[in-house]
């Protein structure tokens, strides 16, 4: 197993922001070929059938060429492998025949990237939120929103929780990296580096990503020279 460019112990995989919506900006150019299809709105608009509101999403607040897209890809890894490209704010779910889905993401900030190769231990739907004490030190404006869950001081999962829609858990072995991908409160940053080093996802996308990909399935994050 790849080792990581960050320390585990640093407790570093927060999952929240203080970004305001500071509009769209232009997107670093694809290292891919977008395949010849648009991406219908559709998949941006209200999801039924689940326990929260998934309202629709403003197009408008996030560069198109981060919207969800079946591209052609290029890889060495097999079909159901999640690769994340920070540096590009992209993650593909490899498919068959030289294709991927491709996804936009919000990545860490500097000082709270990752990279290496891990494992989905678990998903969960509407999961809670376990910030670690080193978050809630940096952030003690947090703690007024914590409460005792089972597990330990959090957020029960639901519209207001940092984590969305769905979270997918990377573990190395028998270590939990603590990060995840996630959905997101703020789909304005996605294609930004603003997190506390998780990958988040639009929860629509997010919600895609999770009925694609069983516990089990090999996650690689490259490594990146540069944070934007």
């Amino acid at each position: 197993m790849a080792g990581t460019t960050a320390s585990l112990g640093l407790g570093l995989a927060g999952c929240v922001t203080n970004a305001p919506n500071p509009g769209v900006q232009a997107a670093v150019p694809p290292s891919v070929t977008s395949a010849v299809e648009d991406t219908p709105s559709g998949h941006y608009g209200p999801v039924s059938g689940e326990p929260f509101p998934v309202p629709g999403i403003k197009l408008a607040q996030i560069d198109p060429a981060y919207l969800r897209t079946e591209v052609s890809y290029a890889s060495a890894e097999p079909p159901g492998t999640i690769v994340v490209d920070p540096a590009h704010h992209y993650l593909y779910f490899v498919e068959a025949g030289g294709k991927a889905m491709r996804y936009g993401v919000g990545v860490g900030r500097e000082g709270f990237g990752w990279s290496g190769e891990a494992t989905i231990n678990s998903k969960q739907e509407w999961p809670d939120w376990y910030p670690p004490k080193e978050m809630l030190e940096r952030q003690p404006d947090l703690k007024v929103k914590m409460a005792q869950l089972q597990s330990g001081i959090g957020m029960h999962g639901g519209s207001s929780n940092p984590l969305g829609a769905r979270a997918m858990y990377l573990w190395q072995g028998k270590v939990d990296t603590l990060f995840r991908i996630h959905g997101t409160l703020e789909p304005w940053t996605i294609g930004k580096s603003v997190s506390s080093g998780c990958i988040r996802m639009i929860n629509q996308d997010v919600i895609d990503l999770y009925q694609r990909t069983p516990v089990g399935t090999r996650v690689v994050v490259l490594g990146r020279a540069k944070v934007s």
